[in-house]
């Protein structure tokens, strides 16, 4: 479990470094309450961003995009919506982005970015 929770961790890493390159500010990273965890909320101009992260170290078990599943994005709406309650009332924009990061133990990682997936 620790090596899963590492390579979770790196890739977290390595999506909010990309985020932050791209143009966006971090504005949170792991943001939890009851019903769950956001991994990234960043924003960029007047839009907040909601962030699922996945990472896997290859593609023989598929894509990371594969793991998001209507029901995970569907908490991740709500748990937006209950972020923005408590942080950000006056939010006007959010969207919900999702980052794949494929990262093999010998090689460089690649990192996708969806926009908008819901």
């Amino acid at each position: 479990m620790a090596g899963k929770d590492e390579l979770g961790r790196r890739g977290e890493d390595l999506a909010a470094r990309y985020l932050e390159d791209a143009g966006y500010r971090v504005v949170a990273r792991n943001w939890r309450c009851a019903r769950g965890e956001i991994d990234i909320i960043a924003s960029m101009a007047d839009t907040l961003i909601f962030v699922e992260v996945k990472t896997r170290s290859g593609l023989a078990f598929g894509h990371p995009f594969e793991a998001i599943t209507e029901a995970k994005l569907a908490r991740l709406r709500g748990l937006a919506a209950r972020w923005c309650a408590e942080q950000h009332p006056q939010a006007k924009r959010i969207r919900l982005d999702a980052i794949a990061v494929v990262a093999p133990r010998n090689g460089p990682p690649s990192v996708e970015h969806l926009l908008g997936v819901f």
